[in-house]
């Protein structure tokens, strides 16, 4: 199968052999695509080679053969965001989410989509927290995997004041008042999840308490091997920002 023209941003990138790399896209009609694209380290190749680093958004021609498509020609469409610090972190997470849990050459177009809308974000300089949870969000309902965070699993009205633990499989389920600290800690805050349903951002306190549920819903979906990312930047627990 011949690609042409196909726009893509990069996930991955990694040498291969002398001269070649095994590069990982998003793309916007085939979904992820892995590549290999041979013969680009040499003196002459370096706009090739800038054109496939991560976070880059390309247009590129391949044969799908197999697994893996041979590129056959890719060019950059913008800059990509030069990020630093904890932003580059961030960067590194959702290049890895996707890596992880969208299937190779299955088209999610909202997933496209919704990285575009985050790379831009991260570009921008935005609350990183609150970026990454609507990233979250977001891809977990392109892939099949969301729910709606305006009302519990039983179908009632989410509630401002109570807390929540986030059930993969079922949404939303509403904790009792009589539970432990621990379990009322690490529940999400009804307004958080509100502000998730409503794309608002929330207050400090309320956005914070997303993190640790919505990590339990990935990692539901992630099986037992983690992320490198939350091994990298302590679980994200610096950016809560």
């Amino acid at each position: 199968m011949r690609i042409a023209a196909e726009p893509a941003f990069v996930l991955h990138a990694r040498a291969w052999r002398e001269t070649s790399l095994l590069v990982e896209v998003l793309s916007a009609e085939h979904g992820r695509v892995g590549i290999v694209a041979r013969g680009v380290q040499g003196p002459k190749k370096h706009l090739l080679r800038a054109a496939l680093q991560p976070l880059q958004h390309i247009r590129f021609d391949a044969v799908q053969r197999g697994e893996l498509a041979q590129l056959n020609a890719a060019e950059a469409l913008d800059a990509a965001p030069r990020l630093t610090g904890d932003a580059a972190l961030a960067g590194f997470y959702i290049n890895e989410l996707v890596l992880r849990l969208a299937p190779r050459h299955d088209p999610h177009p909202e997933l496209y989509s919704a990285y575009a809308a985050t790379r831009e974000r991260l570009r921008e300089g935005g609350a990183l927290a609150w970026t990454l949870r609507r990233f979250e969000r977001d891809l977990l309902e392109a892939l099949g995997f969301g729910f709606d965070f305006s009302r519990d699993g039983d179908g009632a009205e989410i509630d401002p004041a109570a807390r929540y633990r986030l059930d993969p499989e079922h949404g939303p389920r509403r904790l009792l008042s009589d539970r432990g600290h621990d379990e009322r800690s690490s529940a999400a805050t009804g307004r958080a999840l509100l502000a998730l349903a409503t794309d608002a951002a929330p207050e400090h306190d309320d956005l914070a308490s997303l993190r640790l549920p919505m990590r339990g819903v990935l990692s539901h979906h992630l099986g037992a091997r983690g992320l490198k990312s939350w091994e990298m930047i302590g679980e994200l627990g610096r950016l809560k920002k």
